[in-house]
């Protein structure tokens, strides 16, 4: 049997995949990548396509590139892994120590892990216990304040602040309470409320929440600026800042988690830049290796970290940690990668993707089953409908994000939607002429599906 052929027996017969519905996977005969050269990927069958959504949003600059290649290999010459319980290893104390230099002032202490989930969970545990533990504590603080349609990972920690019914319906006997309050967007409004009374709504819950379970509420915890897994739903300006002005008057924990919009998605390094807001737990991961390797990091203040300080017979110890915890591979990874945010501009190239995102999307946004885009940054999220005056989306059996993604791959790129909604997320350091090839194919992709869905 050939190669490519047995690898496909094997995945359907031994590999359950992510995110995927595997009855209808294994009729789908999806790419298998066995390598990648700069901004393409190339499947076992020799096809190369164009890696429209960076990796799922984690990759940077590029596959296989020299110098983050090389910092890897160099570092694997010394050691691949010790742990950082009780030790401590060069990779790691640089890393947090480019990090701490580069987040917004204030943020001063490193915590790493492995994954966006596991750094929001270290966040969320780390309020909960810095309550318990400061002076002067009012009492217990255990609810959580998080956005609707947020996503924030797949620990139960995580899956507790996220508000996506179809992600974590089936898991909510399992979660800990807390308080949501409306995403700050308004595509589509209660009956009555025009666009901006809707907005102001949004506005006023925070304080509203805030002002009522204050004395409750150990952290409020947010995607700056766009909410990805939700659809790319993006804030309007000034929401950030005034969750942050609201969270230190009522003396709550505000947790930043830039798991997707960190390093350069949003136009700048992070998101809460933008707003002049620093959290006080920072959530940091995908980008941070620049998409080589698994690795986290959850960053907060002085003031926090202090109470977890003294003598190990009281108790406050942060009882939490990781095998692979600054994992020295990774950390290599990661310092390569900031090294070439600096050396190659990488944050200009992204406001230069940037406009020719915005330029070429309005190509598309009186098509008739365009029903709203959506950006930020490099962040693109395009809303299919079915009807677009009444806003009408499609019947969820149609699939339609879906055959979009199966229509750009037999065009050469990858992309993977969030329902309907299409989603483009180039590598920061992606040239701009393949961000124009990957538009082109997106626009034929969507034309191609919805036209068919009208000939049906």
């Amino acid at each position: 049997m050939p190669r490519a052929a047995q690898l496909r027996q094997w995945d359907n017969q031994f590999v359950w995949h992510p995110f995927t519905q595997m009855q209808a996977y294994w009729d789908e005969e999806a790419p298998i990548i066995e390598s990648a050269e700069g901004f393409f990927l190339v499947d076992t069958e020799g096809r190369r396509y164009l890696d429209g959504i960076s990796s799922l949003w984690c990759n940077v600059h590029g596959h296989r590139v020299p110098e983050i290649d090389r910092a890897i290999r160099e570092q694997l010459e010394r050691v691949a892994h010790t742990t950082l319980l009780g030790l401590s290893s060069p990779p790691s104390i640089e890393l947090a120590r480019e990090l701490v230099h580069r987040v917004p002032d204030g943020l001063t202490k490193v915590f790493y892990s492995d994954s966006g989930a596991t750094a929001v969970e270290v966040a969320l545990k780390i309020a909960y216990q810095y309550h318990l533990q400061k002076e002067n504590r009012p009492g217990r603080r255990d609810l959580f304040v998080s956005l609707s349609g947020a996503y924030h990972g797949d620990t139960i920690g995580s899956v507790s602040v996220g508000g996506i019914d179809l992600f974590h319906a089936a898991y909510r006997s399992l979660l800990f309470e807390t308080v949501q309050v409306p995403a700050p967007v308004a595509y589509r409004v209660p009956k009555g409320l025009t666009a901006q009374q809707y907005l102001q709504h949004c506005f006023d819950e925070v304080e509203r929440v805030l002002a009522e379970h204050h004395e409750q509420i150990a952290a409020f915890v947010i995607e700056p600026l766009v909410q990805g897994a939700a659809g790319m739903l993006v804030h309007p300006p000034g929401y950030l800042r005034h969750v942050r002005e609201l969270t230190r008057r009522y003396g709550v924990l505000l947790i930043a988690d830039e798991v997707a919009v960190g390093f350069g998605r949003t136009g700048t390094m992070f998101a809460c830049e933008q707003e002049d807001v620093c959290p006080d737990l920072l959530c940091l991961a995908k980008g941070i290796s620049a998409g080589y390797l698994p690795l986290a990091a959850t960053l907060t203040t002085d003031e926090v970290f202090e109470a977890f300080l003294g003598d190990p017979a009281e108790g406050k110890t942060f009882y939490h940690g990781h095998t692979y915890t600054g994992n020295a591979l990774g950390c290599a990874a990661a310092l390569a990668s900031l090294r070439l945010f600096d050396e190659n501009s990488v944050l200009d190239n992204v406001r230069a993707n940037e406009k020719r995102l915005a330029r070429r999307l309005n190509e598309i946004v009186d098509w008739p089953h365009v029903g709203e885009v959506r950006q930020k940054g490099i962040m693109v999220g395009i809303e299919l409908v079915e009807d677009k005056a009444q806003k009408t989306p499609y019947p969820a059996t149609l699939r339609m994000g879906h055959q979009v993604t199966l229509a750009a791959r037999r065009r050469g790129v990858i992309i993977r939607p969030l329902g309907d909604v299409v989603v483009l997320m180039p590598a920061p350091a992606m040239p701009l002429e393949l961000v124009d090839r990957l538009c082109d194919v997106v626009f034929e992709s969507i034309d191609e599906v919805t036209s068919g869905a009208r000939a049906r």
